[in-house]
């Protein structure tokens, strides 16, 4: 189970998907990225250290071009239209839901994990209905997508020819060219005042005061950029990664893609449920992982591709 979203049993609900139709993969929103030596992960004592966060280890990176924003909802209805693709979560007929957004009834009858009981796996919540039966995506079009699992997120970026960014990717991508700095945008949470991620604000998870604007997702390109110009790399929502899950790492890699073998994908940057007495893992290093075939309310992707 992921620290902060619960997950399906592994591999208990995957069912083989036909092949999508694709169209010319197009740079536009990306921004590249010249790659090279940056020191990955971290021994910050604010760290987990049982996650693999650390140690400290130079990463070596050929080019990249990342996506600005994650995807959005409007961008994931445009896949859908041109493919006809169905979710896991439409197929399989529940995701997981943060149990605050739910009406009464909803509460009610959907069952909830015994060690997340903030959760709750409701019938009829997809992308398309965030919450559940009665909700939909009206003002949300440039919000992230959510309840997609890995392979959902895979299928779109197959189809935008592009692919999902490696965890050394995401991670390079996140620290905007600065080295070992906790957050994006530097040391401090919330320097001067500002908050500049959509994180819990209160007493999780109990009151949310929302004092950054937000409860629940934001727009996409919410909150200042970082140095590389890239949006909500902390906040907002999990982001998938294309590697499985480890916790071992050599001191010195090239290009890694994680280990040859496992269960679990990696998710990076937190969410919008994220608080530093239940997840604190908006930090920069700091990791998660699930299912594959898992999903839920506060987990989307953005896409990579390699040059040219």
């Amino acid at each position: 189970m992921s620290c902060c979203t619960p997950g399906r049993s592994p591999g208990s609900h995957e069912t083989p998907v036909a092949p999508l139709p694709t169209r010319p993969g197009s740079t536009d929103g990306m921004v590249a990225l010249p790659g090279g030596e940056f020191r990955m992960g971290t021994d910050d004592a604010e760290g987990f250290p049982a996650d693999g966060e650390g140690p400290v280890r130079t990463v070596e990176l050929s080019p990249f071009l990342i996506d600005r924003y994650a995807v959005s909802n409007d961008d994931f209805a445009a896949f859908v239209a041109d493919t006809g693709y169905v979710t896991e979560a439409e197929r399989i007929g529940w995701s997981y839901v943060f149990v605050r957004f739910l009406d009464r009834e909803l509460r009610r009858i959907s069952p909830r994990p015994d060690v997340t009981p903030w959760w709750a796996a409701v019938t009829g919540a997809d992308w398309r209905r965030p919450e559940g039966p009665g909700s939909d995506l009206s003002g949300r079009g440039d919000h992230p997508v959510v309840h997609v699992s890995w392979h959902d997120a895979g299928a779109y970026a197959a189809w935008a020819g592009k692919r999902l960014p490696t965890e050394a990717e995401w991670e390079y991508a996140a620290r905007g060219g600065h080295d070992q700095r906790r957050y994006p945008w530097g040391d401090e949470l919330n320097p001067g005042g500002r908050h500049l991620a959509n994180i819990w604000q209160g007493r999780f998870p109990i009151t949310d005061t929302a004092e950054d604007g937000y409860a629940g997702t934001a727009p996409v390109d919410a909150f200042p950029p970082n140095d590389f110009g890239l949006h909500n790399m902390a906040g907002n929502v999990w982001e998938w990664c294309a590697d499985r899950w480890g916790t071992d790492h050599p001191p010195r890699a090239r290009d890694p893609i994680g280990p040859s073998t496992g269960t679990d994908r990696v998710t990076r940057g937190g969410s919008y449920l994220c608080h530093v007495s239940y997840c604190n893992r908006y930090r920069v290093a700091a990791r998660s992982h699930n299912t594959p075939d898992s999903s839920g309310g506060n987990t989307g992707f953005r896409c990579a591709r390699d040059p040219g």
